[in-house]
Formats: C-alpha cells, structure tokens, sequence
C-alpha cells in the first residue's frame, strides 16, 4: 500500500499520493474538522518550547491538535501508523511516534517558507500533510511549495492541496510554505518523530 512513499522517500526525499485514504475517510475528516467550534481553534505559533511564539507576518493559520474522541481521527491514526512500520520495515527509520493537527486557512492566510526540523535536532524526522478541500482547483491558490533549499527562489514541487491527496517528506530537508489561498482550506499537518540520533537516517 505504501510503496509509493517509500519509491518517493529513497529517489527524492518526498512523496504525493493521491487517493491516499479513500474519499469516505477524508469526507468524514472534512466533516469533523468543520464541526469543531470556534473556540477550539487556536493561533498557531512558531518555534518549540521557550521559543514559541505568535507571529502573524510568518504564519496566520490556524490548528486543532486531532480530538482523542473520535472515530475518524482514530481511523486516521491507525493509518498512519501503517505507513509508519511499512516506513520503518523498508527504510529503517526508527520513526517511533507521530502526532497531528487539523490546520485551517481562512482565505488569504498563509505559512512562510520554513523547516519543520533542523539538521542535527531529530525530534520531526518525516513530515505528513493530508488535504480535506472536495472540488480544489489550481487557481483556488493554497498550493504547498516544497524547496531545496531556503535560498531556492523557486519551489521543486508545487503542491495543489485537492483532497485526500497526501504528502510526505523528510522534514529537516525541505523547507516549506503554505502560499495564500481564495477560500478556507483544511487539512491534515503531522510528523513522525525518533527518540534518539539514527545515523541511517543519512542514507536516505
């Protein structure tokens, strides 16, 4: 099932799948992302720990840590967790855990070009982002863009976030960003993360 990320993994650090979960699943996702009430929704911020904080002129999203009570974010779940052991039997990544937001764009929100991880800090080692938006088209804009670098000018992948597409990168080797879109997008931002350095991680 998953051997298209794993191919996309070892030949260029990313992978885009489409039809991931199947359209009953991100349908039901949609719905309880759209369900979720106002006050729920949170600001979200930049940075980790002592260095977290707001700052709207690099991203104005905003996220919902997935909700422990549902179903279809547990079905979610159980699927990420089979992309991880198929993750880890092929490529040995020592990928241990994962954890997830609903992210939401109100239209001409966005998220500048940024890393998840650094070199050498192996919390985020792989980056999953899953799209709940039916009828998306390209000049709905919100595409992801994908980078070489943080110099590079122009992105090597430009992402339309259509639904139940997914993505998936090595978060330390793609800087990244959300570009402003024309109408409320959703979606699915998580990483899988290590407990300790893994030095095969350079083979990949």
């Amino acid at each position: 099932m998953w051997s298209a990320v794993v191919d996309g993994l070892v030949d260029t650090g990313y992978a885009i799948v489409d039809g991931a979960l199947g359209d009953w699943l991100c349908q039901k996702l949609r719905r309880e992302a759209m369900r979720l009430s106002a006050t729920m929704w949170q600001a979200a911020g930049i940075g980790r720990n002592e260095a977290y904080q707001i700052n709207t002129q690099v991203r104005n999203d905003e996220i919902v840590w997935l909700p422990q009570d549902s179903p279809a974010c547990a079905e979610f779940l159980k699927t990420m967790e089979s992309l991880r052991l198929a993750v880890n039997q092929a490529l040995y990544l020592g990928l241990f855990s994962y954890e997830a937001h609903f992210a939401r764009y109100a239209p001409g929100h966005f998220y500048q070009k940024h890393f998840d991880a650094f070199h050498g800090q192996r919390g985020r080692v792989l980056t999953t982002v899953y799209y709940l938006n039916p009828g998306w088209r390209p000049e709905d804009g919100g595409e992801l863009y994908l980078y070489d670098a943080m110099s590079a000018s122009e992105p090597c992948e430009v992402v339309v976030p259509v639904a139940d597409r997914l993505v998936v990168f090595l978060s330390e080797r793609f800087p990244h960003e959300v570009r402003p879109a024309g109408k409320t997008r959703y979606s699915i931002a998580g990483w899988f993360r290590i407990h300790h350095t893994n030095p095969l991680l350079s083979l990949v």
